[in-house]
């Protein structure tokens, strides 16, 4: 479980293809691993994966050809924002974060508005029903709210800080980006189901 409050900007050192399935070696960029083991979880640009291999300044994951399906942009050189896994005694500073991209979305619009940048991302339409205004979304690895919701393109605030501190200063208009809906929004859409399910029995 995460925050999506970005720790570092790291980088896709090494990527080798095994088959359909890959293999990353990524730089920390400052990261401190003292405290991580083999086998523990990091978000890389919102996907949650799994520690293989650690040195001081750079681990090693194991990539499925499923996460490479469904996730954009990782190649050789792309910088990406890393979180470690919460602990419980953290503060939760954004939203509850899984690291399961629910989809890939595309940036319609990144401007500069006042000291802040406007982005504005279309979804894919299946996951529009759970973006809701003022609700929460995570955008690659990085808990934003909502500002605005028309159909499957909804808006974000970025403020300076968090362009400073995260590689969504570089997106443009046709970006591909990791979006994670809410959680709670399924959850709710999977109870909903079973109550207008027995409410028909």
């Amino acid at each position: 479980m995460f925050t999506g409050i970005i720790q570092s900007i790291g980088r896709i050192h090494e990527f080798e293809a095994r088959g359909a399935d890959a293999r990353m070696v990524i730089t920390g960029g400052g990261l401190d691993f003292s405290d991580v083991s083999l086998g523990d979880s990091i978000a890389v640009n919102g996907v949650c994966l799994t520690a293989v291999a650690l040195a001081p300044d750079r681990f090693t994951v194991d990539v499925s050809a499923e996460t490479l399906r469904v996730t954009a942009d990782f190649v050789p050189g792309a910088e990406v924002n890393l979180e470690k896994a919460l602990r419980l005694a953290d503060r939760l500073g954004g939203h509850l974060v899984s690291g399961h991209v629910d989809g890939v979305g595309t940036a319609h619009r990144f401007a500069p508005v006042g000291e802040s940048h406007l982005l504005e991302i279309d979804a894919p339409a299946e996951l529009a029903r759970y973006i809701i205004r003022k609700g929460s979304i995570t955008v690659n690895g990085v808990s934003l709210t909502v500002n605005a919701v028309a159909g499957a393109r909804f808006a974000l605030n970025l403020i300076p800080h968090t362009l400073d501190m995260t590689t969504l200063k570089h997106l443009q208009a046709g970006s591909r980006v990791n979006l994670e809906v809410d959680m709670i929004a399924r959850y709710v859409e999977r109870m909903m189901q079973f109550i207008n399910a027995t409410d028909k029995d």
